[in-house]
């Protein structure tokens, strides 16, 4: 079964309820009750009198109470569980519970927030809890199918079948300070294992969880992410305006100069100017993250939701295109826009990057721009270096701003590999025509009255 309550004293699924929901405006769904046998599926000797101390001790008849409520002023269906109850774990009445839950918000196309504090499975039930963990993932993988957003909560402790269902199955996972996070229980870890490996903060490092929220900022916070979550757009996110030079460079070494000044604007400046307010979606999912190189999230630009992956001019690391290519496909379902952002000098290609599978990784972002639905706007706004920035261009839809460029390689690697003094490199630059007026002619951008003035619009070719 999972963990006993520790003696510092947590909050009640309820308390929990009133934290994060808006005032009076929790309702409670009716339970499911199927057939019971005396002590439970596998006649366990004590479980009824333990379910019935349990009762008593929390007010509550199982592990989890779920029901409607707004979260900022957003309907959601809210899962909050009791770890009083038995230890939050699960067994066969809570998988009736949470499937109830799941089942009415894909009737009323309302979000899910699971609110999780579990130690795991119910020991008295055997195999049969366990599977419910099976029951419990064929839910949420119906609501994603729904297109219907999952926005979960890990409290403390977060363990066990829990955590790699309800919790890190979410779309978005936040966590509290301080708080057990992991698959693994503290009574059957290895002991010699590091107690700070299994925690809120260590989860959000690990690309596993996207932020430590403080319980005093949770309702707020999650509010946030559900409004933006919950509200879809089939229009293409427009183009930023350009935030730096505003006249088109002499040439191509002109151009690759002005994308490498320290003070030419990045990533954040145009986010912090489009967006109105925007939360950041953190980490890959496969233990990383690359908060150097990528950021991702979803954010209000003119009343209306725009999901954005936005390359920061350092070399974009695996875990940056992985995390990127989560958010792509997160948008997509949940019909979302999205903004790319291009701005490196190229994927990173040290030892590291390639045992952390840095091919695959473009690969798959590659793969997820290409086969979208969701429009995709991408604006070029620095360093275009080469198909480390080309995996984030959207096809039909990539603009440059005037100090940008894009190149098959970079000029000093070019002359490298053709063997010439890397003083050709500024020759080099020309004639690869990196710079936004070359590219508008070959086709591979459109050009807009906003970056090129006088030009109008135009399409570009089929290249991009």
């Amino acid at each position: 079964m999972a963990e006993r309550p520790a003696a510092a004293a947590r909050p009640t699924a309820r308390e929990f309820l009133a934290l994060v929901t808006d005032d009076l405006t929790f309702s409670e769904l009716p339970h499911p009750e199927g057939a019971w046998r005396p002590d439970g599926p596998l006649g366990w000797p004590g479980y009824d009198d333990a379910r019935a101390r349990a009762a008593e001790r929390t007010g509550e008849e199982e592990s989890v109470v779920c029901g409607t409520g707004r979260v900022g002023g957003t309907p959601a269906v809210l899962i909050s569980f009791e770890f009083g109850f038995l230890g939050g774990s699960l067994g066969c009445r809570t998988g009736d519970r949470l499937e109830a839950a799941y089942t009415y918000a894909r009737e009323h196309r309302l979000p899910v927030v699971p609110l999780v504090a579990t130690g795991g499975s119910r020991m008295q039930e055997g195999m049969l809890a366990l599977t419910q963990l099976q029951r419990v993932a064929r839910q949420s993988a119906l609501t994603r199918a729904a297109g219907l957003a999952q926005v979960a909560v890990v409290r403390d402790p977060a363990t066990g079948g829990g955590w790699a269902t309800l919790g890190a199955g979410a779309d978005v996972v936040l966590a509290l300070p301080g708080a057990q996070v992991g698959f693994a229980g503290s009574r059957v870890r290895p002991p010699d294992a590091d107690p700070a490996a299994y925690t809120a903060e260590a989860q959000v490092a690990a690309g596993s969880a996207d932020a430590v929220v403080p319980p005093g900022e949770l309702r707020a916070t999650l509010g946030r992410w559900l409004r933006l979550l919950t509200a879809p757009s089939g229009d293409p996110a427009p183009v930023p305006e350009p935030l730096g030079a505003r006249d088109l460079p002499a040439g191509g070494w002109d151009a690759v100069r002005r994308a490498r000044a320290p003070g030419r604007p990045h990533a954040r400046a145009y986010l912090d100017a489009y967006f109105t307010d925007r939360v950041a979606l953190s980490g890959d999912r496969c233990g990383g993250r690359d908060p150097e190189g990528m950021l991702c999230g979803f954010g209000e630009h003119a009343g209306r939701t725009v999901a954005y992956a936005a390359q920061t001019g350092a070399a974009t690391r695996p875990a940056g295109y992985r995390t990127a290519t989560r958010l792509v496909h997160l948008a997509d379902r949940l019909g979302i826009p999205v903004l790319t952002l291009v701005d490196t000098p190229g994927a990173a290609n040290d030892a590291e990057a390639e045992r952390q599978g840095a091919g695959p990784a473009i690969a798959d972002l590659f793969g997820a721009v290409a086969s979208v639905r969701t429009p995709v706007t991408t604006l070029v706004i620095g360093e275009g270096g080469s198909g480390g920035a080309l995996a984030l261009a959207a096809p039909g839809a990539t603009w440059a701003t005037p100090d940008s460029y894009f190149s098959v390689i970079a000029p000093e690697h070019a002359a490298a590999i053709l063997k010439r003094p890397q003083q050709e490199a500024e020759t080099l630059a020309g004639q690869l025509r990196v710079a936004p007026q070359d590219l508008a002619q070959l086709g591979v951008i459109r050009t807009s009255e906003q970056l090129f003035p006088g030009t109008g619009d135009r399409r570009s070719g089929e290249r991009m």
